[in-house]
C-alpha cells in the first residue's frame, strides 16, 4: 500500500494534528483536547502501524475496572506469573505485554505504542514504560497486554488505559459481578460499539449462586447498549490458596481455547483485524469533522478577541482625535511659549487691526531671538507625545478589562502571569521613545510641506520674511485649531493662537493653500499615531497569533477526512463488518502449548460467527442478582 493511498492519507492527517489545535478556551475545550489526544494516539499506536503491517501479530488488551482481576487473568491465560496481582490499588503501574519469542522483536521495535519506552526482565516496570515479557510456550500471532485500571485514582493510569485500549486489535474487557453495571466501564464499551472494535467481555468473580443470572443481565445490558452478540465469558468466584495465585485451568479454559483458535488461524486473526480496523477508519468520518468544527470555534473566538483589540484601540485613536481638535494642546506650556514667541498677551484685541505689525515683530523674533521658537516647538512636541501616551494607556486599560471578562481572553492573560498581564494594562515601556521619534518625523514632514508650498517666487518672498521654521510652527499650531474643551480665558487665548496662526499663514500662502496644508499635516500626524497604536495593540493580538492554529487547518482536516473515505476501498479486504471468530474446534490445543483440549463458550453455537447485527440467543434477565437496576449502563 503506497504512501499516496490510505496509509499516506492517514500520515497526512497525523501531520495536521501534530500541533495544539485548541489553545483558546471556548466551549468544552477540555473535551476537544481530549478528542485530539485520543485520535493522534490511535493513529500513532494503531492505525498507521497496523495498515503498514497488516499481517503483524494481533494485540489483545486486557482492560477493565479496579479489582477486576486483570493481572490474575493474564497470568492464568498464559500459564505463567508474568504480571503481579495484589490487593493494593492501583496494582498495574506499568502495562505488561506478553508475547511469544517469535513476535518479541515486533513489539520491542515500537511498531505499536511508539511513545512508550520498552523494558524487559523481571520486576513491575516503571510508570510510563511498556514491559515486554516473553513466554516460550505462547504461540505466535497473538500477544496479551495487561492494562492499568480504567477507573484508577491515578489520572495518568486512566489516560494510559484508554490509550492502550485504542491501540488494541481486540479488547478483552474484564468486569466483575459486583461492578458490571458501573458507568465507567460502559463508557468504554459504548466507545467500542461506536468504533466497531472487536470485543469480548469477561465477567469475573461471579458467585456460584449467581452463575447464569448475572450473565443474563449483562447480556441484556449489552443488547440495550447496541452490543448485542458480544462474546461473553464467565469466570466464577474462587478461593485461591494465596493472593497472587493463578486461577485453575478449567475456570479460564473457554477463554484460552477461544484465543488459541484465533492465534492459530490466520483467517481468524485477519477477521479480528478487519473488524477493528474498519471500525476505527469509519470513525474518522465523524471524529475528524468534529475536530474541524472545534477548530472553527477557535477561529471564531480568536476573531472575537481581535475585534475587542480593534475596538479598544479605535477608541484610543478617537481619544487622540478629540485631543488634537479640542484645543487642549494649546493650553499650559504651549500657551506660555506662544506668548513668548509672539511677544504680546493682547492677541485677541490685536488680531484684526495689527496682523501686519505682529508679522513684522515675528520677523524680528525669527531673525534675532531663536530661543522662543525652539521652546515653542519643544512644548508642542511634548504635548503631542503626552496625548499619544494617554490615548495608548486608555486603550490598553479598556482592552485588558474586555479580555479579562472573556473566558478565552482571561485564560490568555493568566498564561502570561500576573506581572506581565499588569504591564499589558498600560502603554508599553518604549512607547515614549517611539512617540518622540514619530512626532519629530512629523515636524520634519510639516517643514517639507512649507518648503514645497513656498517654492514659487511670490510665495518665496513672503515666506522669507517668516522663515521656513517659523511658518512650519504656525502650520503645526493650525493643526490644533479647534477650541472645544477649553473654558474661560483659555478659550480666548487658544482661539486667538490658532486663528492668528491661520491668519499669518494665509498672508503667506493664501487661504485655500492653508486649508490644504492643515489637512495634510493633520492627516499625516494621525497616520503616524495609527501605526503607534497598532504596535501597541499587537502586544495583545500577538498572544493570539502565537497560539492560534494556522488558517486553513479546519478545511484541510475536512478534506483529509473525505480522502480517507475515498480510500477506504484500499483497506485490506475492503471495509466489511465482521463478527468475532467462533470458539475452537474440539481437540484443539490451548493458548500455551500443552494445556490440553479447549472447551467452547457455554450457550454458544460452535462454528457460527457471532455478528453485531443480531442479538445473542440468550434469555433476557429481569434485573441484577441483588435486585438493583443497572443504572450505570
Amino acid at each position: 500500500m503506497g504512501d499516496n493511498g490510505l496509509l499516506g492519507t492517514l500520515r497526512e492527517l497525523r501531520r495536521l494534528l501534530d500541533r495544539d489545535l485548541f489553545p483558546l478556551v471556548v466551549g468544552d475545550t477540555a473535551a476537544d483536547r481530549g478528542a485530539l489526544r485520543e485520535l493522534t494516539g490511535q493513529l500513532d499506536d494503531y492505525l498507521i502501524p497496523r495498515l503498514g503491517a497488516i499481517d503483524a501479530p494481533l494485540l489483545a488488551v486486557v482492560g477493565g475496572s479496579t479489582g477486576a482481576g486483570k493481572s490474575t487473568l493474564v497470568n492464568s491465560l498464559v500459564g505463567a506469573d508474568v504480571c503481579e496481582p495484589g490487593v493494593l490499588r492501583p496494582t498495574t503501574l506499568a502495562p505488561t505485554l506478553v508475547t511469544s519469542p517469535a513476535d518479541r522483536e515486533w513489539f520491542l521495535t515500537r511498531h505499536v505504542l511508539p511513545g512508550l519506552p520498552r523494558v524487559t526482565g523481571s520486576g513491575r516496570g516503571e510508570p510510563g514504560t511498556l514491559r515486554i515479557v516473553t513466554v516460550p510456550g505462547l504461540p505466535p500471532g497473538l500477544a496479551l497486554l495487561d492494562a492499568p485500571d480504567i477507573d484508577s485514582v491515578v489520572a495518568a493510569n486512566r489516560e494510559l488505559a484508554a490509550q492502550l485500549l485504542a491501540a488494541a486489535d481486540l479488547w478483552l474487557f474484564t468486569t466483575t459481578a459486583a461492578r458490571y453495571a458501573d458507568e465507567v466501564p460502559w463508557s468504554f464499551l459504548r466507545s467500542a460499539r461506536e468504533r466497531s472494535t472487536a470485543l469480548a467481555v469477561i465477567l469475573s468473580r461471579v458467585p456460584p449462586e449467581a452463575l447464569g443470572v448475572v450473565d443474563k443481565d449483562l447480556t441484556r445490558l449489552l443488547t440495550d447498549n447496541g452490543l448485542g452478540g458480544t462474546r461473553l465469558f464467565e469466570v466464577p468466584e474462587l478461593v485461591l490458596p494465596q493472593e497472587n495465585a493463578r486461577l485453575p485451568r478449567q475456570a479460564v479454559q473457554p477463554i484460552v481455547g477461544w484465543l488459541t483458535a484465533i492465534a492459530a488461524d490466520a483467517r481468524s486473526r485477519a477477521e479480528v483485524v478487519r473488524q477493528t480496523l474498519s471500525g476505527a477508519l469509519d470513525s474518522l468520518a465523524t471524529r475528524v469533522p468534529a475536530l474541524a468544527a472545534a477548530v472553527d470555534r477557535q477561529y471564531t473566538v480568536a476573531e472575537e478577541l481581535r475585534a475587542m483589540a480593534r475596538s479598544a484601540y479605535a477608541a484610543g485613536l478617537t481619544s487622540f482625535d478629540d485631543g488634537m481638535l479640542d484645543g487642549s494642546l494649546l493650553r499650559g506650556e504651549v500657551l506660555a511659549r506662544w506668548q513668548d514667541f509672539i511677544g504680546t498677551g493682547d492677541l485677541m484685541r490685536s488680531l484684526e487691526t495689527r496682523v501686519g505689525r505682529l508679522r513684522d515683530r515675528l520677523v524680528a523674533l525669527f531673525t534675532g531671538r531663536p530661543a522662543p521658537e525652539n521652546e515653542l516647538r519643544v512644548a508642542l512636541e511634548s504635548g503631542v507625545e503626552a496625548l499619544i501616551r494617554a490615548s495608548a494607556d486608555g486603550a490598553a486599560e479598556r482592552l485588558l478589562e474586555s479580555w479579562s471578562s472573556h473566558p478565552a481572553g482571561r485564560a490568555l492573560l493568566e498564561g502570561q502571569g500576573v506581572a506581565a498581564a499588569g504591564r499589558l494594562g498600560r502603554a508599553s515601556a518604549d512607547l515614549p521613545a517611539r512617540a518622540e521619534t514619530a512626532v519629530r518625523e512629523w515636524q520634519g514632514y510639516v517643514l517639507d510641506l512649507v518648503r514645497k508650498e513656498g517654492a514659487d517666487k511670490r510665495t518665496t518672498a513672503r515666506l522669507t520674511s517668516f522663515g521656513v521654521n517659523g511658518a512650519g510652527l504656525l502650520l503645526m499650531l493650525a493643526v490644533f485649531a479647534s477650541t472645544g474643551g477649553l473654558t474661560g480665558i483659555e478659550v480666548g487665548i487658544a482661539g486667538g493662537t490658532s486663528v492668528l496662526s491661520q491668519k499669518l499663514l494665509e498672508a503667506v500662502f493664501g487661504d485655500q493653500a492653508v486649508r490644504t496644508l492643515t489637512i495634510k499635516a493633520r492627516s499625516d500626524l494621525r497616520a503616524r499615531v495609527v501605526i503607534l497604536l497598532g504596535q501597541e495593540a499587537a502586544r495583545f493580538t500577538g498572544l493570539i497569533d502565537a497560539v492560534q492554529p494556522p488558517e486553513g487547518v479546519a478545511s484541510e482536516l475536512r478534506a483529509t477526512a473525505r480522502a480517507v473515505r475515498d480510500h477506504l476501498r484500499e483497506a485490506p479486504g475492503g471495509v466489511p463488518r465482521f463478527g468475532l471468530p467462533p470458539g475452537p474446534a474440539p481437540g484443539s490445543r490451548g493458548l500455551v502449548s500443552g494445556t490440553g483440549d479447549a472447551a467452547g463458550v457455554r450457550g454458544e453455537d460452535e462454528g457460527t460467527p457471532v455478528t453485531r447485527d443480531r442479538d445473542v440467543r440468550r434469555p433476557s434477565g429481569t434485573g441484577r442478582p441483588d435486585g438493583g437496576e443497572a443504572g450505570g449502563a
